[in-house]
């Protein structure tokens, strides 16, 4: 049986106008703030330095009508964020896009993957 390393995959970027992209590096922050509850945490867990990470968000709220994260100074209590309904939405939607597109096109990632030098062997 195939493993699921050795079969190509889609990396999806969604450009819009000249500088808004979306792709699986800010869709996979998201979700990491979802599930930390942080964006610093997140953007460690990432490897990606605080800056960075606060600078994504900025720039992913900035891109959308409705803000897709929420957060909260830290303090005594702790700091916090959340993703947003809108936040999930999009994600939802690039993820689901995703799947849709490799199901799409795995006709032509399994015959792009079988004209490879390192599978050319395989049977």
């Amino acid at each position: 049986m195939e493993s699921e390393t050795c079969r190509p995959r889609l990396r999806i970027r969604i450009v819009f106008g000249d500088h808004e992209m979306f792709g699986p590096g800010k869709a996979e922050l998201l979700e990491r703030i979802d599930r930390c509850g942080s964006i610093a945490a997140a953007g460690r867990e990432m490897g990606m330095s605080y800056k960075r990470a606060w600078e994504l968000v900025g720039t992913l709220n900035a891109m959308f009508r409705a803000p897709l994260v929420e957060s909260t100074r830290g303090g005594p209590g702790g700091g916090g964020a959340v993703l947003t309904e809108a936040g999930r939405e999009i994600v939802e939607l690039y993820r689901a896009f995703e799947r849709e597109a490799a199901a799409a096109g795995a006709a032509q990632l399994d015959a792009l993957r079988a004209r490879l030098k390192q599978f050319a062997r395989e049977g």
